[in-house]
């Protein structure tokens, strides 16, 4: 089966949108990088690391320093899918950061984005 065409897209190229749908609700590229951070593990310098070096998805999130253990409580539909039954491992990480990017645009408070309740 061919790779789905997002999954060979350069993360930096849609890094920008998630920061302005956020920033469009009152919320700032900080959590959004706070978010990525906790689902990745990359931050700061790596963050910024990989964006300059224009990283595809899935070089992005296969090579994740620490992905966070607890990302399979993220739950919901994201784009009409529900991201816990989607099987392919790329396009799985790729919803569950849209879906946490969409929580914090609903205005949804960061302990429970990132799921410390």
């Amino acid at each position: 089966m061919a790779k789905h065409r997002i999954c060979t897209m350069s993360f930096a190229s849609v890094y920008p949108l998630y920061v302005t749908k956020a920033e469009k609700k009152g919320r700032t590229k900080a959590e959004v990088d706070q978010i990525i951070a906790w689902l990745t593990g990359y931050g700061g310098k790596a963050l910024e690391a990989q964006l300059k070096k224009k990283t595809d998805f899935e070089t992005f999130f296969a090579r994740a320093p620490k992905p966070n253990p607890s990302r399979g409580l993220i739950r919901g539909m994201v784009c009409g899918v529900r991201v816990e039954e989607v099987e392919e491992p790329t396009m799985r990480e790729i919803r569950y950061l849209d879906k946490l990017i969409d929580e914090l645009a609903k205005g949804k408070a960061m302990d429970k984005i990132l799921r410390k309740e």
